[in-house]
């Protein structure tokens, strides 16, 4: 028999596709909630475990590192499986990762956890893209991803709040022994609710591919996360080795996916980039996670090691901002559907970019917390305007068949830039930091100093940005209409 697909009529599934995005939308929430909730630990595990921020900074990198790695094969997987198997596959992944971080003796099994957790949600984050997508008719496209927006602000607006309220009660390990029978919950609902809303292909996977981009992101993510130990002294390898390894096997990689797209067999289908939208959506994208996850590694730093807040205020003053660029998603998704992407993006690249100068210039080590919380909180309010229009028109400016490798790309360029930027903005806060010491000033003056450094880093980034916001062209007729039906 054959599975229902979007080119059938809409109407017999509206019930039936409501159902599949509720669910994934529920279990979206539990894995982004994973990724945010250890960044408020972090100066917690640091001291507990006795290890460096360069080191405890690969809890986040490693799980993004992971990640990018993962997302390409994604393309294959939704394309190979049915809806179904790849939900139940990447919530029973997350759901045995977080056991593992649950019962770590220390932070080589800790870093293994979140590893295995992360390879869950790789697939999951495509899945709900590719399904949207696919089911949501172009002219509403908008405001539904804007509801997704919410789940994806809300989840790590969450996060630091909720690990700052278990670490004031109990240790770090009850942040993954709480999320476990939540994600076992989605993972049992959705195996019994989920439905097939695409049809299988069978394709062959290119073995070599997945090498290829393993040591591409890897050796890149590796090499940059280095550089803050190098500053220390503490790196066994030179950081120029694995990021110059990392290059040559990204060069590679995209060679081999153009020799393979001939055949339709590419890992990673990379004509997603022959549309202009996509790529411009794709280059604002890299540049704004770079900035955001830079700033949201250091912020709970800076609060607690500079300014002395505690761990449950440090995440509570990150809440306000989060929360107000989830509710603002919807809003912002039906004026998407109004006035397109462009008039949306510019403005919101600008303003993100005037925030992360103003962080540069005005916070150092006697800040009010109140400046860091409206700082915090126009800095969401600039990024709110960007995500879903770029989310929507990257992927709005593809054919309908390119929607799971845009998806899977989207995916791994996001969390590419996420680790570089994390990576990046540890190694300019370690390099300041040191600076400062060497040149006498306090330990408190000197952490200060290498935030100043990262944060300034973060600034003259978004300027790039901006320039290609101005570019972000209007989505084509055409592909709207091709998206209407079904694309076949």
């Amino acid at each position: 028999m054959r599975l229902p697909t979007a080119a059938d009529a809409q109407p017999d599934h509206s019930r039936r596709n409501r159902v599949v995005i509720a669910l994934m939308l529920a279990a979206t929430f539990v894995v982004f909630l994973n990724e945010t909730i250890i960044g408020n630990a972090l100066p917690d595990l640091m001291r507990e475990l006795e290890i460096t921020a360069s080191t405890a900074q690969w809890l986040s990198t490693a799980f993004m590192l992971t990640m990018a790695i993962v997302i390409p094969v994604t393309g294959f997987l939704m394309t190979r499986l049915t809806t179904r198997t790849v939900f139940i596959l990447a919530m029973s992944l997350f759901s045995a990762g977080t056991a593992l971080a649950a019962v770590a003796p220390g932070f080589e099994i800790l870093l293994a956890g979140r590893v295995v957790q992360a390879s869950g949600t790789a697939i999951m984050m495509p899945l709900l893209m590719t399904t949207v997508m696919t089911l949501v008719p172009p002219h509403e496209r908008g405001k539904t991803m804007g509801n997704i927006s919410i789940v994806m602000s809300v989840a790590p607006a969450a996060g630091p709040a909720i690990s700052g309220v278990i670490l004031s009660v109990f240790d770090w390990r009850w942040i993954f022994i709480l999320v476990l029978p939540i994600a076992l919950g989605a993972l049992a609902l959705g195996a019994s609710r989920v439905q097939n809303v695409t049809e299988p292909r069978k394709v062959p996977v290119d073995v070599l591919s997945v090498v290829l981009s393993a040591f591409a992101f890897g050796g890149l993510i590796y090499g940059l996360s280095s550089l803050g130990e190098a500053a220390r002294g503490e790196t066994f390898v030179a950081p120029w080795i694995p990021i110059l390894v990392g290059l040559v096997a990204l060069g590679a990689f995209v060679w081999r996916q153009l020799s393979l797209e001939k055949a339709d067999k590419a890992l990673l289908d990379l004509r997603t980039f022959a549309s202009r939208g996509f790529t411009i959506s794709i280059v604002i994208m890299m540049v704004m996670m770079a900035a955001l996850f830079g700033t949201i590694i250091l912020l709970p730093i800076y609060t607690q090691d500079v300014l002395g807040l505690d761990v449950l205020g440090s995440g509570l003053m990150l809440v306000p901002g989060s929360l107000l660029m989830g509710f603002a998603g919807p809003f912002v998704g039906r004026l998407y559907d109004r006035v397109g992407p462009r008039p949306l993006i510019l403005p919101g690249a600008i303003w993100v970019s005037v925030v992360l100068w103003s962080m540069a210039m005005l916070l150092n080590a006697t800040s009010p917390v109140w400046l860091v919380l409206a700082l915090h909180i126009a800095l969401c309010v600039g990024l709110a305007f960007m995500f879903t229009p770029l989310f929507t028109s990257a992927l709005g400016s593809l054919r309908p068949q390119l929607y799971s490798h845009g998806s899977a790309t989207i995916g791994t360029v996001q969390q590419l830039a996420g680790a570089a930027g994390t990576a990046l903005f540890i190694a300019l806060l370690t390099v300041g930091s040191v600076a400062g010491e060497a040149a006498g000033a306090s330990e408190i003056d000197a952490l200060a100093s290498g935030i100043h450094t990262a944060f300034l880093a973060g600034a003259i980034i978004s300027l790039f940005a901006i320039v290609a916001a101005a570019f972000v062209p209007k989505p084509d007729p055409e592909l709207v209409g091709a998206g209407m039906h079904g694309g076949h």
